[in-house]
């Protein structure tokens, strides 16, 4: 198949999963064309079978804001025509659901290419409820040929807020399991905790929906029974409160700042414990991906997050902004090896039999080829 993916090419899940599922299709022998505004950041090396086009933006003093959507359904219709594409998968809604649409009519006459829009979440559970953007997501979801959602809380919200009458898959997330894997020795443990420190791990991008601040709050207690670092890994508006929340509980030593990493599979496995107290989580690639290197998970409550999560068996839920309760798991996991060690072999094992690219992958291939049947 000739597939063009279009996606955010930032650190957010959206944009991994669709470098992650165009790499991973290449190499099953399909050509995959990325159309976006720059490079995915995981598409840093040559692969076989992959092209990427970038949509340029004009700046013509009469636009006020670059009319990025319009130059992105050109770039589709000019790669869809001259590569003959057989369909567009385009990842979170706003706005490459609408581009896709446009660039699908604009072909009408030329070749009918088939649209299929994968819902990641905030394009569905935040940002396109607001009233300027409600009507375009419902519309254009709607239009698509076909529709995937990475949890099954990610559909029933699609359907209850948008009253949409589509029939939505739900095709998880998914993890390259042959690359986060655990590691028996990891130097940069000892680099992070040189007084053999337990290590918590949190990678976001710093949204307030992340509640990143809870996990300075949440050590502040653990470190009441335990001796602990956090290693906070990613950055974004947030960054600067959490390091005024350092320097204000006096935990500045305790708290390392790494920013944002490629060496993920490294962070994670010099740690004890994942910490994702998110606020709004649709799946929690982050978290699946600790999961994968066998590092137990303490979560909030919501989303997608207890589809992934095993209360009690591969990490601990607690409900969301409930410090007190995350901070009685992390001790709790800290303290006793033997659980720990158990949680940790649960972990990496749901990740291995249910959310391996080698699983995930082959449902993306069997809906494109039901698309592609209408």
């Amino acid at each position: 198949m000739k597939i063009g993916i279009t996606c955010y090419p930032t650190y957010g899940g959206s944009g991994v999963i669709a470098t992650e599922l165009g790499k991973a299709l290449a190499k099953k022998g399909h050509q995959i064309h990325f159309i976006s505004y720059a490079l995915p950041f995981r598409l840093t090396n040559f692969v076989e079978n992959v092209v990427f086009h970038e949509v340029e933006l004009s700046s013509y003093p009469l636009f006020e804001f670059p009319l990025y959507s319009l130059a992105l359904a050109s770039k589709m219709v000019e790669v869809s025509l001259y590569e003959k594409l057989d369909l567009l998968h385009v990842h979170y809604a706003i706005p490459h659901a609408s581009s896709a649409y446009l660039a699908k009519q604009i072909l009408k006459e030329k070749r009918d290419i088939k649209v299929i829009t994968t819902l990641h979440g905030t394009d569905i559970t935040l940002v396109g409820l607001e009233p300027s953007f409600l009507p375009l997501v419902k519309f254009s979801t709607e239009q698509s040929d076909g529709v995937t959602a990475v949890s099954r809380f990610l559909k029933e919200k699609t359907l209850t807020n948008y009253a949409i009458e589509k029939d939505i898959q739900v095709i998880p997330n998914f993890v390259d399991t042959e690359l986060y894997h655990p590691q028996k020795d990891c130097a940069f443990r000892e680099h992070l905790a040189p007084e053999g420190e337990k290590i918590i791990v949190h990678t976001s991008n710093f949204r307030p929906v992340k509640r990143v601040p809870d996990t300075i709050r949440i050590l502040d207690q653990v470190l009441k029974e335990v001796p602990s670092k956090l290693v906070l890994v990613g950055d974004g508006p947030d960054r600067s409160e959490c390091e005024r929340l350092c320097r204000e509980l006096h935990l500045y030593d305790q708290v390392k700042f790494l920013g944002k990493q490629d060496g993920l599979v490294e962070i994670l496995n010099a740690a004890d414990l994942f910490l994702i107290p998110s606020q709004s989580e649709s799946f929690g690639l982050a978290a699946l991906e600790a999961m994968a290197c066998g590092i137990p998970v303490v979560a909030s409550s919501v989303g997608g997050l207890p589809e992934l999560v095993r209360h009690n068996e591969t990490g601990f839920i607690a409900e969301i902004g409930d410090i007190n309760r995350m901070a009685k798991y992390c001790i709790d996991l800290l303290t006793n090896e033997r659980k720990r060690i158990l949680f940790s072999e649960n972990s990496r094992k749901r990740a291995v039999e249910l959310f391996d690219k080698s699983i995930i992958v082959p449902m993306y291939e069997d809906y494109y080829k039901k698309i592609l049947e209408l």
